[in-house]
């Protein structure tokens, strides 16, 4: 396996959270965006697969928005894809 398929495989393993609602909306990102983002975007993806499933959830279902604009640019992007 190569090293693309690799990184491919790691982030569709990311992507699955203890969480459906959350599974849903990284993997929706992920399938649609995630490849023609540039690479800061694509950096805040991979940052915010670190967060906790409840960070997650604050910000996508909450009213907490991340202080890196990255994050929330990303985040915005998941929201609105997802009708949010």
């Amino acid at each position: 396996m190569n090293q693309l398929a690799m990184n491919d495989a790691r982030l569709h393993w990311q992507c699955r959270r203890g969480m459906l609602e959350l599974d849903e909306l990284l993997q929706n990102y992920l399938d649609r965006r995630y490849a023609n983002a540039d690479a800061n975007e694509q950096g805040a993806f991979r940052a915010l697969l670190t967060l906790s499933d409840q960070e997650l959830f604050d910000y996508f279902f909450g009213a907490l928005a991340p202080l890196d604009p990255q994050l929330r640019h990303v985040i915005e992007h998941i929201r609105r894809a997802a009708g949010a």
